[in-house]
């Protein structure tokens, strides 16, 4: 089944890649870029399947068991926005992107690594998963994981990374397009140390896009607004829709003394190990209690934080200089 939906894509890849972009680059005198554009063919289909798949899935989910109902003129930005958000960095593959450009920068540090007689950084070799190539990939996506827990991390606790990841929690109507709804100069700073370690850790083309895919799809759900309890095993292992919501819960989700709550992407073991972790939201939604709302606290007070893609682009680069500004005079 599995080999049967690969050569599916594959034989979808080439139609599309023949039939129209091969045209277009040979029209436009670009055959010179034929290999990359053979590549992001294939991003983009992926991207283009996975959206479709994640509508029709998770939005029959969110109007059956939505985790809150809000009417036309309930609080938060329209959806529309976030999907605008959601095309873009999923048809785009941003963080495969840049796994291509950093992969020379990254090779070359390797090299310098060795040079100092240092061992080469190879998790499967070192690991002796050369062989295992499903046990291997299991293992970058365990560290890729833990390394993306204390990205989102930082972009809680250093002021200036929140001036811009706020943008993200600024949304008070969460459903599966929120994932994405993020500032361009945010994601490319998460995207390129995710795309520098895989790298350096030697981490395939072909395994670091099954991480991405996978990721992205986990946190599309994580976002969906769907109030349906995991069964308790299940919620240990994997984030689940509730967990994920009280770290965009006002008074939880940025506040604390850990400047937050419940920041893994895939596996919660890691709240769990640094005491990040709040574990109520499945009883919550099995007693039907109602979770807090989310968003950031001084919104209520009128802070703005964009209403549409260029407004939020335009106030979390005003917010990040103005954050460094302060950091600036508080030394001085």
């Amino acid at each position: 089944m599995i080999e049967s939906l690969i050569n599916l894509f594959a034989e979808l890849h080439a139609i599309v890649f023949e039939g129209i972009v091969l045209p277009g680059l040979t029209a436009a005198g670009l055959l010179a870029h034929m290999e990359e554009a053979f590549d992001f063919t294939e991003w983009f289909l992926i991207g283009a399947i996975e959206v479709a798949l994640l509508a029709a899935i998770l939005l029959p989910l969110e109007r059956r068991f939505p985790a809150e109902r809000r009417g036309p003129g309930g609080l938060g930005d329209r959806v529309g926005t976030d999907f605008a958000y959601t095309l873009l960095h999923r048809l785009g593959a941003f963080a495969v992107f840049a796994f291509v450009l950093l992969e020379p920068i990254a090779l070359a540090a390797r090299d310098g690594w060795r040079g100092w007689g240092l061992p080469a950084v190879e998790i499967d070799a070192l690991l002796g998963l050369t062989y295992l190539p499903v046990i291997a990939a299991f293992v970058y996506l365990v560290i890729l994981d833990f390394v993306d827990y204390w990205i989102h991390r930082f972009q809680h606790g250093w002021n200036w990374w929140w001036s811009l990841h706020a943008i993200h929690h600024s949304q008070r109507r969460m459903t599966l397009w929120t994932d994405n709804r993020n500032h361009l100069v945010d994601d490319l700073l998460r995207d390129a140390i995710l795309a520098f370690v895989a790298l350096f850790i030697g981490v395939m083309p072909s395994q670091f896009l099954s991480f991405v895919v996978i990721t992205r799809v986990w946190q599309s759900l994580q976002h969906a607004n769907i109030g349906l309890a995991f069964p308790g095993w299940l919620a240990r292992l994997v984030v689940s829709p509730g967990f994920h919501r009280l770290h965009h819960a006002v008074g939880l989700g940025h506040e604390g003394p850990a400047r937050g709550v419940n920041f893994a992407v895939l596996f919660p073991i890691w709240d769990w190990l640094f005491r990040t972790a709040d574990w109520s939201a499945e009883r919550r939604f099995s007693a039907n209690e109602r979770l807090p709302e989310t968003g950031i606290r001084d919104q209520a007070q009128g802070v703005n934080y964009g209403h549409g893609f260029w407004q939020q682009q335009w106030i979390g680069l005003r917010n990040l200089c103005q954050s460094f500004m302060r950091a600036s005079k508080s030394e001085n």
